[in-house]
Formats: C-alpha cells, structure tokens, sequence
C-alpha cells in the first residue's frame, strides 16, 4: 500500500473532478439483483471492475462460482475481439498493480484462446491483432511468481482437455520461466505435494537458460522431479549447495544447526514450513525463522509467535518490517490482509505496525474542497467472504476502504446503511484499525436490506461530492416516485444516480463487480471504480482530482 507514500505520483488538490471517467455504462435501465434501476456496462468497463475483485472459483451473494467464472471468461472473449491490444495491456496491471493472480491467469489464457480461434464464436479481426502484444507477450506478463506458470499450464489443460500447447503460449511460459526460476523459488516452490514440479513445467515451456547456473538449476530440478539416484548439485549454485548440505543431517541435528546458527537457515534458502517438518515451531525455532522470513509469511503467522511467545527482540524484528512502507509495497498485499492479521493476533504488540502499513495507503488522497459524504454498504449481500481461504467479508473490504478515505480527507460524514442508516464520528486523532473494529460492530444494527436511495436523501445535505462504497446492488425506489419520460420516450425511473443533483460528483466503489451497476456512469460527475487493492485508493484520487478520464494502463 506504500506506492501512495512514494515521491512522483503528484495529487494536485485543487483540481475539478473529470465529467466522465473510463468506466461507462451503456442502453437503457435494467434491473439489478435487487429489483433497483441499475445499467448495463459496455464489455470493457465490466471486465475492468469484475476482474479488479474476481477470486476465480468463489460463490458471492447473487452468484454461484460457475456463473460467475463463465461470466467472466465471456467479458474477457467479448473485450479480445472489440480491443486485443486492450486487453494485453490490462493484464500486467491486473497482475502486478491490482495484485489479482489467478484472474490474470485467467484472462491471459481466455484472451490467447480467443486470439488463437480456439473459442466457438469468437473472432479476432487480424488488422487489430497488428498493434497488439503478442500472445507470447501476454502470457509471460501475467506471471510474476515462480509457481505461476504451473498454474497457468494446469488451467490451459484443464480448460482445453489437451496437453498440446501452442508455440506462442509455450514461449511466453518459456520466458517467465526464466525470469522466475531461481534458485531460493526453486526451494521454495518446489514441493513434492504439489500436482505441478517445476521440472514438468520446464518439461513443457522448453524455456532456454538465462546462463550455466540456470541450466544447472534445471538439472537438479529434474534430478529431484524423477528420485534419480544422485542428485545433481553444481559448484554455481550456492544457495543449493547449502540446503544439499544441511539435508545431509539427520532431523534432530539439522534442526539443532538451524536453531543455532539462523543465518543458515537464509544461506540455504529454508522455509519456516520446511523448518515446521523437523519438530514443534516453539519459541526458539520462531526466533530462528524470523530473520529469513518473507513479508507475508510473517504477516500470517503473527498468532503463532504470540502463541510460541516470541521475544520482544524478535518481535521488534516483525515490527519494523510490518511498518515499512518499501517491504510493504514490495510484498503486494491488499489492504484487507492488514485487518484480517490485526484480528487474529492475540497480542496487542502488532498493532501500531499494521496501523502503518494500513495508512500509508491514504497517505496521498488528496485533500477536497468542501465536504464529503462517504456512504459504506452494510447489508447482508455484503457478508459473504471475499474467498472459502478467509474470514475477511465483502463489507469488512468496505468498511476499510470507506475509513481509509475518510482518514486521508478533512470534512467527512461518515454513513453506514441497510435496511436504516447510521451515522460513525471516527475517534480524533485515533486508529484506523479500531475505527475498524467500531464501525464493523454496529453492522446488522439498522437491518440487512440496501436501501440505497433512502440513505442518500436522508444523508445527503449539500455535500461536495458522495462516495459510496458498495457491491453495487440496491432496492427499488420506494418513495412512491414513478419517473418520467425523458426527450426518447423512455421512462426514466428514480434511482441512486438521481438520488443527488446531477451537478455533484458521485463515485461508487464496488467491491464485487456484479454485472449491473446502480449509477449511470454514462452521465456527467458519474464514476465507478473497484478493486481490493490499494489502487482504489489512487483511481479515486484521479478521478476527483480531474486526471482519471482513461485508462490507468
């Protein structure tokens, strides 16, 4: 979240808001989930949101994990044929700046397969393809982590139900490999357990070593895939050499050197999980651990060390790389891993750290004019957990980027709604993460329905702009508004986007990315933006700021 704290990314604060930003709606008014007035997006716009907070393979409120995955590989088939190059652009960013893995696996994939006329119906004009990456291209820019292309290579099989690959996918899969083989993600990712070694994916990308090493590496990836009798480790591979040396201990010996001397432990590329197979990660095997640790594995395991009791020596350790801002940005965690890490520590010692890291995602929302009004969605569509592997809720993602914002700005109202409304005062001078914890524990108080229109004409009073943060769903007016025709002969229905006069700026933050938006961002001051990660906090940024109007790849 740190890349809002870094120098060069200029916030002007006196700025107009844009009269459209890129994501837009299209047709007449449909109905959402909710029974509510709501618009379609054009096939661009709804791939740019459902794809920003897609787990792939996770159920929500309104759809079941198959509706919802074969929804989106359709976005993506209809957004390759309008705009290839479009798309190939969008993935990298997905990837490295949204931090979404397995959906941009996925939309590289279905995108190569629309470009390579592997999809019944599905054409890519030639002409179109001439200004794009290419899909060797596309594939290698959707990976960044050594076990990536495993998955990739497993979803393409899984999907097509060939072995066969084709020659430019092979290639882009050659490329990341060598980029990201290395020896310390060769130890790491390397685990018997799992369906895909690297050495199979080697096996198929046929990638071309970067030098003697790699190739080196290569062969003992292969001698440790098949159990040949010797496994070969050469002189060029240090990192290797040393895990080869510490393996040759008996368990009790090898554990004792680890604990002992930690810096081995970093030398030799070992895990806290592999430590873990050597006997009980008491409080010294911790200590030993934690100095070789990555930024996420210690995030994750702040409940064991208080469990293992930790010195405060080793816990300062976490702390000062919990809080600071370059581990932070280098880790990719979205903003929610924070809260959720904050929830399940015992101890209180933890928290000042992942306060830091949390604000230093609002660090550079600029300053508005005037005031804000910031409307947070607590009804029950918003409960369900944002994946099956954890407790963090759509509404908790909601709650925080609603805060966030309101910490970064002077001058905000605050409204959780429902079925009612409430209002929440943030504590003066207090912490983000128990405002958190306040606000959340009111959730359920005023109901379970999402009466967004009523909340905004009770809450609204002459504010600037509105921020609603939502999965974008609401009810049906029920004021006893019917509407009226517009200049077409339509009849136009009461609905949150005319909740509010059309001269002021209306954001809506969604954190599903159901197909149906409840603003009508084909209008003037009508902006819909989404994610899980900390680039919410900047597409918002530029959007009020005036210099959001394209896409931000």
């Amino acid at each position: 979240m740190a890349k809002f704290a870094r120098t060069g990314f200029p916030i002007p604060t006196t700025a107009a808001p844009l009269p459209a930003g890129p994501v837009t709606t299209t047709g007449p008014q449909v109905t959402n989930h909710q029974g509510g007035t709501g618009w379609a997006r054009d096939p661009k716009s709804d791939l740019f949101l459902f794809a920003a907070v897609n787990m792939v393979g996770e159920d929500t409120f309104y759809e079941k994990a198959a509706q919802r995955d074969e929804r989106f590989r359709t976005l993506v088939h209809q957004a390759t044929m309008e705009d290839p190059a479009w798309v190939a652009r969008f993935v990298p960013y997905l990837r490295n700046e949204m931090h979404m893995r397995s959906a941009s696996v996925v939309m590289a994939v279905e995108s190569a397969l629309a470009r390579l006329g592997r999809i019944p119906g599905v054409a890519v004009d030639a002409a179109q393809l001439a200004d794009a990456p290419t899909v060797r291209q596309l594939i290698a820019s959707a990976l960044t982590r050594a076990d990536e292309p495993a998955e990739l290579i497993a979803y393409w099989r899984a999907r097509t139900g060939k072995r066969s690959i084709p020659g430019g996918v092979q290639r882009g899969l050659a490329d990341a490999v060598t980029r990201l083989f290395t020896e310390k993600a060769a130890l790491k990712y390397d685990g018997i357990n799992r369906s895909w070694r690297m050495a199979d994916v080697i096996a198929v990308a046929k990638p071309k070593p970067s030098g003697a090493w790699q190739a080196d590496l290569f062969d003992f990836l292969a001698d440790k895939r098949w159990n040949r009798p010797e496994v070969r480790v050469s002189s060029r591979l240090s990192t290797v050499g040393n895990w080869a040396t510490t393996k040759e201990l008996d368990t009790a010996e090898r554990r004792a050197t680890l604990i002992n001397n930690p810096d081995v432990a970093r030398k030799s590329g070992i895990t806290w999980e592999e430590m873990s197979s050597l006997g009980k990660m008491d409080k010294a095997a911790w200590e030993a651990m934690i100095p070789s640790m990555g930024y996420m594995a210690l995030l994750r395991n702040l409940r064991n060390f208080d469990e293992a009791g930790v010195s405060d020596d080793a816990a300062a350790l976490v702390m000062r790389k919990l809080a600071n801002p370059t581990e932070v940005a280098r880790s990719r965690q979205f903003p929610y891993r924070f809260l959720s890490a904050y929830r399940a520590a015992p101890s209180l010692r933890w928290g000042h750290p992942l306060e830091q890291a949390m604000q230093a995602s609002a660090k550079q929302i600029p300053q508005l004019p005037g005031r804000t009004l910031i409307m947070i969605d607590t009804s029950g569509s918003m409960h369900g957990n944002v994946s099956a592997k954890s407790e963090i809720r759509h509404v908790d993602v909601g709650a925080l980027i609603g805060l966030a914002l309101a910490f970064g700005m002077s001058n905000v109202d605050i409204v959780g709604y429902a079925t009612g409304w409430f209002r929440f005062i943030p504590t003066k001078g207090g912490s983000l993460l128990k405002d958190l914890d306040m606000f959340c524990a009111q959730i359920g108080r005023v109901g379970h329905g999402t009466n967004t229109m009523a909340t905004l004409n009770a809450a609204y009073d002459k504010h600037d702009r509105v921020i609603i943060v939502t999965d974008g769903q609401a009810f049906a007016d029920n004021s006893g508004g019917y509407g009226h025709w517009d200049v077409m002969g339509r009849l136009v229905r009461p609905s949150v986007s005319t909740s509010i006069p059309a001269e002021v700026p209306m954001f809506g933050i969604n954190t599903t990315g159901y197909a149906v938006s409840s603003i009508d961002t084909s209008q003037p001051n009508r902006f819909e933006i989404g994610g899980f990660s900390d680039k919410v906090f900047q597409l918002f940024s530029l959007l009020a700021t005036g210099q959001g109007s394209d896409w931000p790849f």
